[in-house]
Parts: C-alpha cells; structure tokens; sequence
C-alpha cells in the first residue's frame, strides 16, 4: 500500500528560514493580471521554486486580499512582491541591470521552451500577461525574448497560472541541472 506523507513529513520551510535561503535566479512579472485566484496561483508556483520576487503591475491586484489569500495559501508571507504603475518602465529597468527579460507570448521569433536554455548564473525575469490581451505589445518588444509553450490542441492559450507552473518549473529545473534535492 502506498501511504500519502502527511505535511509535517514534507520538510517544508517555514517563513522565515524561506526569506533567509538562497533564492533561485527566477523573477516573474505579472502585465495586467486580473483574476485574483490567478495571482494567489502564481504566489504558490513561485514559494515552490524559491522564486526571488513577484513585481505585480498595472491592475495586478497585491496582496492581502481573501481571493489571493484563497489560491495563495500563505505564500503572499514568504514571496517578496513589490507593486508597479505599469511594466513597460520595470521592464527598462530590469535590461539595465542586465537581468534577461523574456515575455511568456507567442510572437514571431519566439523560442520554443523546450528549446530555450538559461545562461548557468543568469537571473531571467519571465512576463505573463493579461488572461484575454496575453502580454502587451509594447512590453514584448523591450523584452530581450520571447517564450512560447509548445502547444498541439484546438486552444491558443493555457491560463495565466498554468503557464506560470510550466515555465517556471521547466527553468528552475534547467537552471538547476535537473536535481530535484530540497534545499
């Protein structure tokens, strides 16, 4: 018989040794997300894989809110996030540091994820855009790159959460030559 862990058996951080652990070299940027169940998703996604910070723009709603709280189920505590007026001016900004911009979209000269490779020790600030509007036009063409997930049915988009879930698992996972050890 196959017994299910328990929480407690899990190993999990608490709060505070998650804000005092080395950080994965992931940033993600929310363009217009609108659905508060969506944002509380990617909290968790990005608690999961030691996500360094969430930057929530333009109607991004932030936290505390009981529908983020609802879907977030606390990683609104353990995940930095700060909040902007809008992404395109964050976007500049993070080129200027040399962080990797790369729009979650698809667009011409997209780069298939199963395809893309991280630079070893290279942050990657990955954009996921509006539920309907996907990212913006004018964010896409500052990002350094575009990402698209492969996709082979009749639907043009995945939700923004399921997305976020994919693309962040499949470069923490390059970024990280594939262990799956817990810190």
């Amino acid at each position: 018989m196959k017994r299910k862990l328990e929480n407690s058996e899990l190993g999990r951080l608490d709060v505070e040794a998650f804000k005092k652990v080395e950080k994965s070299r992931i940033i993600v940027v929310l363009d217009n997300i609108r659905s508060l169940n969506n944002i509380g998703s990617v909290f968790r996604t990005a608690d999961a894989f030691l996500v360094q910070k969430i930057y929530l723009c333009g109607i991004t709603a932030t936290p505390p809110h009981k529908d983020i709280r609802k879907t977030a189920l606390g990683a609104t505590e353990s995940v930095d996030w700060e909040y902007r007026d809008s992404t395109l001016p964050l976007i500049e900004e993070l080129n200027t540091k040399g962080i990797r911009t790369i729009a979650v979209e698809q667009a011409e000269t997209a780069i298939m994820l199963d395809a893309f490779e991280p630079n070893m020790g290279e942050t990657v600030a990955l954009v996921f855009g509006h539920e309907v509007k996907g990212v913006s036009q004018d964010v896409v063409s500052v990002c350094k790159e575009v990402l698209e997930i492969p996709q082979f049915g009749t639907k043009h988009s995945l939700n923004i959460s399921v997305s976020a879930g994919i693309v962040v698992w499949d470069i923490w996972n390059k970024q990280n030559g594939q262990k799956t050890k817990k810190p």
